[in-house]
C-alpha cells in the first residue's frame, strides 16, 4: 500500500546506463506501470479533496442559511458560488491544490506554496526581472506582505455573510501586486479562472453572465488547444498512469506495438479525438441550451460535462488538479443548470466585457500563436501536450550547490530517503524521465541531449518541473517558471562551473507553425545552441534513440 511499484530493471544499475538505455527501459516501464505510485499516494488526494469541500462548507456557514451538511440545495445560492471561487483561489495560492503531494514530486513537505511565499530569501520570479525594488531574485518584506495580504483579504471575504465589492476589490488588487513581485504567486492562484471571475463579481451587477463567459472560454480553449499532433501522446501517458486502468493489456493497447513501438495506437488517437469533441462540445451544447431554452439540450450538456471531468479526474493526471475539476463541475451545475434563463449576452458592464475580451479571448488566442509570450495557464492550454518544458542536468554531485538556496524542499532523493531505501527511490524517480520522453515534444531530447552534454552517464537528469517545485515552491506544468530566468537566478546564488549544470529548454509549438524551438544553456557560459525541430519528424520516432 505504501511502496511504489518496482520497475522491471535494477534501478541502481539503470542510473549508470547510457541515455538510450535509460530512456528505453523507463518508457517501457511507464507504458504498463505509469509512475508506479503506491495506493497511499492516491488516498492523500482523496483526503485533500475532502478537506477542500469541508473548508468551503465551513466558510459558507458564515452566511445565513448556508453551510449545512444535510442538504445541498443551498449550493445553488449565488453567495455559495462566490465563496467557492474565493475559497478555491485561497486553497490554490496556499499551495494546497495543483502541484502538491507525491504525484508532483513533493514528499516532505508535501506542499510548497506558503512555506516559500512567506519565507524571506526564497527565490522568486519577478515580472520585471532586475527592476529596482521589485525585480530582485529573492523574497523580502515587500513580497511577503503582498502575499500575506492576498491570504488575509481572502479570509475576510470568506467569513463575510454577503461579500460584495468592498471584499472582492482588495483580493483583486493584492494579487496583482503579489504577481508583479513574483509571477509564481499569480499563476499559483489559478488567476486565469478564479481571479478573473472575482473581477466579474466585483464590477458586474449581472455577474452570473460574466462567470458564464469565463467558464465557456475555459472549456472551449482547452479543447481547441488539443487540435494538434501532441494530444494522442498525452492520452497514452495518462492512461498508463491511471489507477483505474489496472489491466496491462488495456495500457498496452494505447501503443502501436508494445514494447517495441510506443507511438500512439489508433485506439489512443480515437480516445484523443473523443476527448477533443467532448471538451469543445460541452461549452457549445451548454451555450445552445441557454440560448434556446431547451431543457433536453441542457441535460445533454451537463451530462457531457460530468463525463468529461470524471474521466480527467479518474486518470489522476500529473499535477493533480482534482479540486479544480470539482469546482468546474460545480460551476457548470450552478451557472447553467441553476440559471438557465441567464445568457452571456446579459452581461451589463462594458468595462467588464472589455476585461473578459482580453483575459478570456485575446490572451488564449495569443498564447496559442505565441506560446513563448503567454503562460499555458493564461492561454488555457491545459493538458494539450504542447507546453514549454525543460530538463536540468547536474554533473556528478554538483546538485549539492543548490543547498546555497533558501528553500523548504530538499533534493528529491533526500525527501524520498525519509520513506524508502535509495534503490526504491531511484526506481520511482527513473520513470519521471519516461513521463517527459513519451510526450511528443519529449522525443526532441534524443536529438538535443548529445549536443548538450558529453558523457551523459555522469549527469543526473532532473525534470524542470521538479526543479521549480524545489526552488520557487510551486510547479504545475508552467515551463516558463524553470527556463532562463530561473537559471540566471540559480546561477547567481549557487555559482555552477562550466559543464556542471546544463539545461535544455523547449518551447511549445506555435499555432500554424510546423516546428518547436529549443535552447541549450550552460549555467556559467550561457547559451550554447538554439534551433528548431520539425514536429512531423518527431512523430516517426520512438521515445528513445534507436540508432
Amino acid at each position: 500500500m505504501f511502496l511504489p511499484k518496482a520497475p522491471p530493471y535494477d534501478a541502481l544499475a539503470w542510473a549508470k546506463m547510457s541515455f538510450a538505455d535509460r530512456a528505453r527501459l523507463s518508457c517501457q516501464a511507464w507504458a504498463v506501470q505509469g509512475y508506479g505510485s503506491p495506493l497511499g499516494a492516491y488516498i492523500v488526494y482523496v483526503l485533500k479533496i475532502a478537506l477542500y469541500i469541508a473548508g468551503w462548507i465551513y466558510f459558507c456557514s458564515f452566511s445565513p442559511g448556508l453551510g449545512t451538511w444535510g442538504t445541498i440545495s443551498w449550493w445553488f445560492v449565488p453567495v455559495a458560488f462566490q465563496k467557492a471561487i474565493v475559497w478555491s483561489l485561497l486553497f490554490e495560492v496556499l499551495g494546497l491544490g495543483c502541484g502538491s503531494g507525491p504525484l508532483t514530486g513533493r514528499y516532505f513537505p508535501p506542499v510548497g506554496g506558503f512555506l516559500y511565499f512567506l519565507r524571506p530569501k526564497t527565490t522568486k520570479m519577478p515580472l520585471f526581472e532586475g527592476a529596482p525594488i521589485i525585480g530582485g531574485r529573492t523574497r523580502g518584506i515587500l513580497e511577503i506582505v503582498a502575499y500575506a495580504s492576498v491570504l488575509v483579504y481572502s479570509v475576510l471575504c470568506l467569513i463575510h455573510p454577503a461579500p460584495g465589492f468592498e471584499q472582492f476589490l482588495p483580493i483583486i488588487i493584492s494579487l496583482v501586486i503579489a504577481g508583479i513581485l513574483d509571477k509564481t504567486v499569480f499563476l499559483a492562484a489559478r488567476a486565469e479562472h478564479y481571479w478573473v471571475t472575482i473581477v466579474v463579481f466585483a464590477f458586474a451587477q449581472n455577474w452570473i453572465a460574466g462567470a458564464m463567459i469565463v467558464q465557456l472560454s475555459i472549456w472551449l480553449f482547452a479543447g481547441f488547444s488539443k487540435l494538434n499532433s501532441h494530444f494522442p501522446s498525452v492520452v497514452c501517458v495518462m492512461a498508463s498512469n491511471s489507477p483505474f486502468t489496472p489491466f496491462a493489456w488495456f495500457r498496452k493497447a494505447m501503443y502501436k506495438n508494445y514494447p517495441e513501438d510506443l507511438r500512439p495506437s489508433s485506439t489512443a488517437v480515437a480516445k484523443a479525438n473523443m476527448g477533443i469533441v467532448l471538451e469543445m462540445g460541452t461549452p457549445i451544447v451548454l451555450f445552445t441550451a441557454i440560448m434556446t431554452g431547451s431543457q433536453t439540450v441542457l441535460y445533454l450538456g451537463l451530462g457531457m460535462m460530468v463525463f468529461l471531468h470524471s474521466y480527467i479526474t479518474s486518470n489522476f493526471p500529473m499535477g493533480v488538479p482534482i479540486e479544480w475539476n470539482f469546482l468546474v463541475v460545480y460551476s457548470g451545475f450552478f451557472l447553467f443548470g441553476a440559471n438557465p434563463n441567464i445568457t452571456p449576452f446579459q452581461l451589463d458592464s462594458a468595462p467588464v466585457a472589455a476585461f473578459l475580451f482580453v483575459f478570456s479571448l485575446a490572451l488564449p488566442i495569443i498564447g496559442n500563436i505565441r506560446p513563448d509570450w503567454v503562460s499555458f495557464l493564461l492561454a488555457m492550454r491545459y493538458y494539450a501536450g504542447n507546453w514549454a518544458v525543460s530538463v536540468w542536468m547536474f554533473k556528478e554531485d554538483s546538485y549539492k550547490k543548490l543547498e546555497k538556496l533558501t528553500k523548504t524542499s530538499g533534493w528529491l532523493y533526500d525527501q524520498l530517503d525519509m520513506f524508502y531505501k535509495r534503490k526504491v527511490s531511484v526506481g520511482l524517480v527513473s520513470k519521471v524521465m519516461a513521463f517527459r520522453l513519451m510526450h511528443l515534444h519529449g522525443k526532441a531530447f534524443q536529438k538535443i541531449v548529445p549536443k548538450a552534454v558529453k558523457n551523459f552517464e555522469k549527469y543526473e537528469w532532473v525534470e524542470g518541473e521538479l526543479v521549480a517545485g524545489m526552488v520557487v515552491g510551486w510547479n504545475f506544468g508552467e515551463g516558463h517558471l524553470h527556463s532562463e530566468q530561473l537559471l540566471r537566478s540559480v546561477q547567481a546564488q549557487c555559482g555552477f562551473k562550466d559543464e556542471e549544470l546544463r539545461c535544455i529548454f523547449i518551447e511549445g509549438q506555435p499555432l500554424g507553425k510546423s516546428t518547436i524551438n529549443y535552447r541549450i544553456h550552460d549555467a556559467e557560459k550561457g547559451l550554447i545552441e538554439d534551433g528548431k525541430i520539425e514536429v512531423a519528424d518527431l512523430k516517426e520516432l520512438q521515445p528513445w534513440p534507436t540508432k
